[in-house]
């Protein structure tokens, strides 16, 4: 069985992240999201295990002094961080793991997993991201201004990401996500041991 790879996908809050990678995984059933561990409270119909784990502040501090995080950061003031365990054993099943993490926890994950496939996801512009801030209610005016101050510092980095994809039309979007899925699939590595047997069939025929 081949090993399943290890993604990061970073982007500013508001630029389709969340959308687009639910959306990848109801066609690819070879790939699934890590579950982060976080400190922020519970949104409306969010559920614990199934979006995020929620801890207490002092639980998350203790895990991360343990060194259980592949990764950690603090965000607008909460704690999120991924398990490693978790992330190896999926690994180990073939399955691709999915990290949505910050440019901070991808510069950590790195560190650790050189092997990790970074993708950055970009709205079309500020004055986009700000709209579709607003428009998804959640937020006060301070806290949007807050965050489109923040996506400015986050935009600097995409530099440091494999691929890039705007987000400026959804459909579009979705298919260039889905291609790097693909296409990290068909490397020679991947493919030697996905069928290692017909390979070593072949070439057997041809020598006798």
């Amino acid at each position: 069985m081949a090993r399943g790879q290890l993604y990061i996908i970073s982007a500013p809050s508001g630029a389709g992240k969340t959308s687009l990678v639910s959306a990848l995984l109801k066609e690819d059933k070879l790939a699934q999201v890590s579950i982060s561990h976080t400190t922020r409270q519970v949104r409306p119909g969010e559920q614990d295990g199934v979006n995020y784990f929620f801890i207490s502040r002092e639980e998350f501090l203790a895990q991360a002094q343990a060194g259980d995080f592949l990764e950690h950061a603090e965000v607008f003031g909460n704690f999120y961080g991924t398990s490693q365990v978790w992330v190896e054993s999926t690994l180990a099943k073939g399955v691709d793991v999915i990290l949505e993490i910050d440019w901070q926890g991808a510069q950590q994950v790195r560190k650790l997993r050189p092997e990790a496939k970074s993708i950055f996801i970009l709205p079309p512009s500020l004055e986009a991201l700000q709209q579709r801030l607003e428009s998804r209610g959640q937020d006060s005016a301070e806290v949007i201004q807050r965050r489109l101050q923040e996506a400015a510092n986050e935009i600097s980095h995409y530099p440091e990401y494999d691929y890039l994809v705007f987000n400026d039309d959804f459909d579009h979007a979705l298919a260039d996500l889905k291609s790097v899925f693909r296409a990290e699939r068909l490397r020679l590595s991947v493919q030697q041991v996905r069928f290692e047997a017909e390979l070593r069939g072949m070439l057997s025929s041809q020598s006798s």
